[in-house]
């Protein structure tokens, strides 16, 4: 991580909210109230940060996805831009409730989304009537708003990624039930316990948002670096772990024991000289019965 506590300054990262809406779950992470506004411990910001980063990368590296989740206005752009870049799933415009808890649901609105997308691509809509046309294509609209960035997540994400856990409280609370690992950002109002990765800061301005976002984008591609070094390395050591399973099995085999056709069983064969001279006994052809004359 190239991020240092002095840019982190430089981003207002350490401003927090009015002492008045601070929460007490908070406080290990305040340095100070002045004049009525919680100051963040940059320090602790940048230990959290890294250990963020590091869970990222791991995750992302060991094959997993990683949920971006910013729909207010601030981070919408910031998060879609981060998200796409890696090809990461992300949800801007509005959180559908029960997108995790109620996946199997969502995953059938998709599936119907991208029909009406093969329908327009390959000229089937204008077949219909433009009445139905029209409803289709209202329905795309607000599916587009809903689904756009999570129609190829494939499956339920690996590890979720939010900017202000109080304005997505609800994504929050579906990763928690369904047990994903949640990392945020997380400012004076928010209770830091109910992430598994709170980073504490600003969730308000631009440039702090920004800053920590890039720091996360830097870790999932340093993550996606490492994928294929990762599965070369662990198809190495599946074929290696057969190949020593297969060595140790032909050992263990007792010739003795074999089944050969007609279920017969090879025991110890001796040679004795009765079974050799039984070999080389010549056979005697059958005499012809004589025809009486």
């Amino acid at each position: 991580m190239n991020v240092t506590p002095k840019d982190l300054l430089d981003a207002g990262v350490h401003f927090g909210h009015q002492t008045k809406r601070w929460n007490p779950r908070s406080k290990g992470f305040v340095f100070d109230h002045r004049q009525g506004i919680s100051i963040i411990d940059l320090g602790k910001t940048h230990d959290a940060l890294q250990k963020a980063a590091a869970f990222i990368e791991d995750v992302v590296a060991g094959g997993g996805n990683v949920l971006f989740v910013g729909t207010k206005k601030q981070a919408k752009e910031i998060v879609r831009e981060a998200a796409t870049s890696t090809n990461m799933p992300f949800c801007v415009d509005r959180w559908l409730g029960g997108t995790l808890t109620n996946y199997e649901t969502v995953k059938k609105s998709i599936a119907k989304f991208k029909k009406y997308q093969a329908m327009e691509t390959n000229g089937e809509m204008d077949k219909l009537a433009s009445k139905e046309v029209a409803a289709i294509k209202r329905e795309m609209n607000r599916m587009q708003r809903n689904f756009s960035g999570i129609a190829d997540m494939g499956g339920m994400p690996s590890a979720m990624f939010v900017v202000d856990v109080n304005h997505e409280k609800i994504a929050v609370a579906e990763a928690g039930r369904c047990g994903i690992p949640c990392v945020g950002i997380c400012d004076t109002n928010s209770d830091p316990a109910t992430l598994s990765h709170p980073i504490p800061g600003n969730d308000d301005a631009v440039k702090s948002i920004r800053i920590l976002v890039e720091t996360i984008l830097a870790a999932v591609q340093a993550g996606l670096a490492q994928r294929d070094t990762r599965r070369a390395a662990r198809g190495a050591a599946d074929l290696k772990a057969v190949s020593a399973a297969a060595a140790a099995n032909i050992g263990e085999v007792d010739i003795s024991k074999v089944q050969l056709p007609g279920d017969l069983v090879v025991d110890d064969v001796v040679e004795t000289e009765e079974t050799v001279a039984a070999k080389k006994k010549p056979v005697r052809a059958k005499k012809a019965p004589v025809k009486a004359e």
